[in-house]
């Protein structure tokens, strides 16, 4: 019986990191360690703190990992835009729906990239409308 019950159980989302080539190169970036500290941010992330509070996918999409305490969230109906999501705790990776939760934040830092021609991302400025849609319950 024991054995019926453990094969059931949905087994967690394992998912292939994320890698992309930025067009722009700054010396930091999320998931460097500085004097034994992680940086959680860099330049073109938006800092919202959360204080614990959910975040939620604006479309359906997936979320993978990508570096070190962060995760990028993408979707086939938006192909040239990806979301940089850094501080995500349990993050949960995979296909998610409009709606569902990506994970929680204390301090949530958001990037929003675009492809560019030359197949390289570029940081763009996120529009309010999509964050207060990943930041209110549905």
């Amino acid at each position: 019986m024991l054995l019926t019950l453990v094969s059931c159980t949905p087994q967690p989302t394992t998912e292939s990191p994320i890698d992309i080539k930025l067009y722009q190169n700054w010396e930091l970036q999320p998931g460097d360690i500085i004097a034994g500290h992680k940086v959680t941010g860099s330049l073109g992330d938006i800092s919202i703190a959360l204080k614990g509070g959910k975040v939620y996918a604006p479309y359906e999409g997936r979320l993978q990992p990508h570096k070190p305490g962060c995760v990028m969230f993408s979707s086939s109906d938006v192909p040239n835009y990806l979301l940089r999501l850094c501080g995500l705790k349990t993050p949960n990776f995979g296909l998610r729906k409009a709606g569902e939760a990506l994970g929680s934040s204390d301090n949530l830092e958001f990037a929003v990239l675009n492809k560019r021609p030359d197949s390289k991302w570029a940081l763009v400025e996120p529009s309010k409308q999509l964050l207060e849609q990943m930041l209110q319950a549905p």
